[in-house]
């Protein structure tokens, strides 16, 4: 790999973090006067969490800005650094996780996770959301939902028609940190106190 070719992946990679590090939740939370998401509920930044104050359009804008820097960053880098797509979608995803304009206190992934794998194929991306909708409609566990999700895009990745090579380790490396950054909760499903989707925030 030439010095160029390094320099760009390295770009890439800062750059797709860095894009990672901004949470949507946060930001319209501010534009819609409503609490920091971090404060209630799950406390995670997250458009499930924004979705618990009733205002659901400011939930589908988090869901649309997380997934779409997930996605962004990988075209991106496929457009300008070739071969260093696949780093750029785990660097976007940690980036979410551990958000440098945030103090590393991210949301858990589950939108720019998808972002990321729907770039990768978009066959594999329908697939996982199509699991998540389904895990949600009839259990209406969020959390449950995206671990699944996730799980299943881990293991599909490496099926050869999706063509993804090597590149299908990243959707199994984000399928170990969605299970990892979901511990709280999968404790609380096993006593009974996870919180449903649209379960409102309790007045303060």
């Amino acid at each position: 790999m030439g010095i160029m070719r390094r320099m760009e992946t390295a770009a890439a990679v800062f750059g797709a973090y860095l894009l990672g590090s901004v949470s949507f939740a946060i930001l319209v939370s501010c534009l819609f006067a409503l609490p920091d998401p971090r404060s209630y509920g799950s406390g995670n930044p997250g458009a499930t969490n924004v979705l618990r104050t009733g205002k659901k359009l400011a939930a589908a804008l988090t869901l649309a800005g997380d997934a779409g820097k997930g996605w962004l960053a990988v075209w991106l880098a496929g457009l300008y650094a070739a071969g260093a797509a696949p780093l750029a979608g785990l660097a976007v995803f940690l980036g979410h996780l551990f958000p440098v304009f945030h103090r590393f206190r991210g949301g858990k992934g589950v939108a720019t996770a998808a972002g990321v794998v729907f770039a990768f194929d978009w066959r594999l991306g329908l697939g996982a959301a199509g699991t998540w909708l389904i895990i949600a409609v009839f259990f209406r566990y969020a959390s449950l939902a995206s671990i699944v999700a996730a799980v299943f895009a881990g293991i599909f990745a490496f099926f050869p028609w999706f063509g993804l090579g090597t590149a299908a380790a990243v959707p199994a490396i984000i399928a170990l940190l969605l299970i990892w950054r979901h511990r709280d909760n999968l404790a609380r499903l096993a006593r009974g106190e996870e919180k449903r989707i649209g379960e409102k925030a309790p007045a303060s």
